[in-house]
C-alpha cells in the first residue's frame, strides 16, 4: 500500500475519530500493527489554530511516519491555508473529511452534506492540492441518502482533482452507522479507479477483514470502532492476512499492562485533569467484555485523579489474572461477519 511516496508496512489503516485518535492512541495502534493512523479532524477554520484543543491535534511529537492529518471544512481557500499550516506542524499526508455524518458538521455544510454539491468537491479539492506538495487523500461515503448514492461520481472527480487515495465508509449519511455496509458500491469504486481504494465500514474480526478486502477489491481496510479498547485487532487482522490462522488474543496481562501504559500517555499528553478524563472513556472500552466490568466502569469514572484511577484499574485486572480469565472480548456479541 503506497500513498504518494509513503510505503505502508501493510495495509491496515486506523480510521480518524473525533475524541479518540488522539496521537496517544495512534502509537499505540501503530505499535499493534497499523500501518498508518489518521489524527481527529481538525477544523480549517484559521480562528481555532491558536486554541489548546487544536494545538494537541495538530501534535506530531515523536510520532511515526508518515504523519497523516484529517482537516474538515468548506470554504476552498481556507482549507488551503489549513493544509499549508499543517504542513509547516509536520504533516506528511492531509485527509479531507467529506464523510462526517455529524449534525454540527453537516449543518455548516461540511463533512458529508458537501457530497450534495459536486461542483463544490471539485473545487476544493483542486485548491487544496495545488496548495501543498503533499499528497492529498479523502474520506467520502456513498452519498447522502439512499435516493442520492454518488459516491462514484465523487470518487471520479476525486481521482481527476489529483487525490492519491479514496476512503470509502459503505453508508450513506443518512445511514449514519447503522445498516448494511454497501460493499458493492465499494468495488464498483474501485473497480473504476486507478488510485488506491480503502474500504471502510464494519470491519471488527479478521474474518470480516479478509471478507471486505477480496470482494471489493480494495488496497486497504480502515478500522476504527472496533480498535477502541482493542488496539489488538491490527496485530490479529495482519496474522490472519498473512497467515491464513489465528494469533493468540491478547491475554488479561497484556490488556492490563497496555491499558496502564496508554493512561499514562493520557496524562502526559494532556496533563492530570484532562487526561483524567479522557481516559474515562478508554477504561470503559479496555474493560468490555471481562468479569465484574460494569461495576468497575461505574467506580473508576467517578475519581478524579490519575493515582486513583491506576490504583482501581490495578486492583480491577488482579483477581482476572490470578483466575486466568478469559483474555477476549466475546466475539459473539459483534455483528455478524461473512
Amino acid at each position: 500500500m503506497q500513498i504518494g511516496p509513503y510505503i505502508l508496512k501493510n495495509n491496515l489503516i486506523l480510521a480518524p475519530m473525533a475524541g479518540i485518535t488522539d496521537l496517544p492512541f495512534r502509537e499505540l495502534c501503530k505499535q499493534f500493527g497499523a500501518g498508518m493512523a489518521v489524527s481527529e479532524m481538525i477544523s480549517s477554520n484559521s480562528l481555532l489554530w491558536g486554541s489548546a484543543k487544536t494545538i494537541r491535534r495538530a501534535n506530531h511529537e515523536g510520532e511515526t511516519e508518515p504523519r497523516c492529518v484529517q482537516m474538515v471544512g468548506s470554504d476552498p481557500q481556507l482549507l488551503a491555508k489549513a493544509a499549508q499550516h499543517n504542513v509547516e506542524h509536520g504533516a506528511q499526508i492531509i485527509d479531507l473529511n467529506m464523510g462526517c455524518p455529524a449534525k454540527k458538521i453537516c449543518n455548516v455544510m461540511a463533512g458529508s452534506a458537501l457530497l450534495k454539491n459536486e461542483s463544490l468537491v471539485g473545487k476544493i479539492l483542486e485548491t487544496v492540492v495545488n496548495a501543498v506538495d503533499i499528497p492529498i487523500t479523502l474520506k467520502i461515503r456513498t452519498g447522502w441518502d439512499k435516493s442520492h448514492r454518488n459516491g462514484v461520481k465523487i470518487a471520479q472527480i476525486a481521482e481527476n482533482s489529483g487525490v492519491q487515495a479514496l476512503t470509502v465508509h459503505g453508508r450513506t449519511r443518512a445511514c449514519g452507522f447503522s445498516g448494511e455496509v454497501e460493499y458493492d458500491t465499494i468495488a464498483h469504486i474501485k473497480s473504476i479507479l486507478n488510485i488506491p481504494v480503502i474500504a471502510n465500514g464494519d470491519i471488527n474480526t479478521p474474518e470480516n477483514a479478509k471478507y471486505v478486502l477480496k470482494y471489493t477489491g480494495a488496497d486497504a481496510i480502515m478500522i476504527g470502532r472496533a480498535a477502541m479498547g482493542y488496539p489488538w485487532i491490527f496485530r490479529e487482522i495482519n496474522y490472519f492476512l498473512t497467515h491464513g490462522e489465528y494469533c493468540l488474543e491478547a491475554t488479561v496481562i497484556e490488556r492490563r499492562d497496555t491499558l496502564l501504559a496508554h493512561l499514562k500517555t493520557l496524562y502526559q499528553f494532556y496533563g492530570e485533569y484532562t487526561g483524567v478524563r479522557m481516559a474515562r472513556k478508554h477504561l470503559s472500552w479496555y474493560s468490555k467484555g471481562l468479569a465484574h466490568a460494569a461495576v468497575f466502569r461505574n467506580t473508576v469514572n467517578h475519581v478524579d485523579s490519575s493515582a486513583e484511577q491506576i490504583k482501581l484499574t490495578k486492583a480491577f485486572f488482579s483477581p482476572l489474572i490470578d483466575a486466568d480469565a478469559p483474555p477476549h472480548i466475546n466475539k459473539s456479541l459483534l455483528p455478524p461477519t461473512h
